[in-house]
């Protein structure tokens, strides 16, 4: 299934139930009086994170959503029904903007969150509602309002704990086929990752977290070149990266030219980024023995004065990699135990809540 992470919509919410004019009219019964209801209230449009869904593919094929009109009022005092709200259901990391204004209307973070994105129409008053001392006789009544309409814009971005980071072939994907059960393309040539990947790491019961494959990031990805620019966006809501670089390289390639120049994308892409804490990560210590490793890691550690953790691993072989995971799993956990620390009332909504629009 082709990976889609962004997709245009047009929502249209029900319309209000007109009111009625009615007189009550019965053998017997003398001057009956006004008797139209009301009418119904419009469906609201309303969009819910499922985690059966992973991208926007099937947005590209119904684009329409309309939610059910109200029903008119009528006579003896019936209340036109009400139309029902229509569920959409979208992957879990969705937001969601206004097309027309990029007004932002909210995000879909947690399994079952709801967001009204299209208010449905009020109902109108029936003729009954009109009858007052002065007025015993009102023939009058209101119409519906009809139903918000909108053109939104889903763009998904992934949820995930850990996000890699790197150059074309730096191993990224042979990493997250060795760590966990997501199986991405891997071939001896740049560019096999052309969508992003997520896979679950576990460490026993309990303890697990998500790592996010984003295809290669290339000189200009932040003006545009290359995949990278339209990716880089799934890093956002990551706790950390790990920049992986080829010890390596063939030819004459310069390591730390390939960091230096990752870390000026980063810095030109905008947002949190750069500023979010990354870890090195050396891999392919396979090709070399263990004395030309430590030497090539110095080395790039001191020509980048480098002073953060430092991995050195084989992504083939599965080398160091154990070393990471823990690392990772120690580091995440430590994060939950401080948030949760910090903010003990702000706790994921439940799932059943709505969220206003903006």
């Amino acid at each position: 299934m082709k990976f889609v992470d962004e997709a245009t919509i047009r929502v249209e919410a029900g319309d209000g139930g007109s009111g009625c004019v009615s007189f009550r009219r019965e053998k017997f019964i003398p001057r009956g009086g006004p008797d139209g209801g009301d009418g119904g209230d419009g469906g609201s449009v309303v969009l819910v994170a499922d985690t059966n869904l992973n991208t926007l593919t099937d947005f590209r094929h119904r684009r329409g959503f309309r939610a059910e009109c109200g029903q008119g009022g009528r006579g003896r005092d019936m209340t036109g029904r009400s139309g029902e709200d229509l569920l959409v259901r979208v992957p879990i990391g969705t937001r969601v903007r206004d097309e027309e204004t990029w007004e932002s209307i909210g995000e879909l973070l947690h399994e079952g969150e709801r967001l009204l994105v299209a208010q449905g129409g009020f109902h109108g008053i029936g003729n009954a509602r009109f009858r007052s001392s002065t007025n015993r006789a009102p023939r009058c009544s209101t119409p519906g309002t009809p139903g918000e309409r909108r053109r939104l814009h889903l763009e998904l971005i992934l949820l995930a704990d850990v996000g890699l980071l790197g150059l074309p072939n730096a191993g990224k994907s042979s990493l997250i086929r060795k760590v966990s059960s997501a199986r991405p393309k891997v071939a001896d040539y740049p560019f096999t990752t052309l969508h992003p990947n997520l896979g679950v790491v576990s460490l026993g019961s309990g303890h697990s977290f998500v790592v996010a494959d984003i295809p290669g990031v290339i000189k200009g990805a932040a003006a545009g070149a290359g995949l990278g620019i339209r990716f880089l966006k799934h890093l956002a809501r990551t706790r950390l990266l790990l920049h992986l670089v080829d010890i390596a390289p063939p030819g004459d390639v310069d390591p730390v030219q390939q960091v230096r120049e990752l870390e000026r994308e980063l810095a030109a892409y905008g947002g949190d980024l750069a500023r979010k804490e990354r870890w090195l990560v050396l891999n392919k210590r396979d090709l070399l023995a263990p004395a030309d490793f430590e030497h090539c890691r110095t080395m790039i550690l001191e020509r980048l004065g480098w002073t953060g953790p430092t991995f050195g691993i084989s992504a083939v072989t599965g080398e160091g990699t154990g070393d990471l995971t823990q690392a990772l799993m120690q580091y995440l956990e430590q994060q939950r135990r401080e948030a949760t620390a910090t903010a003990p009332d702000q706790a994921p909504e439940n799932g059943g809540d709505w969220h206003p629009l903006a």
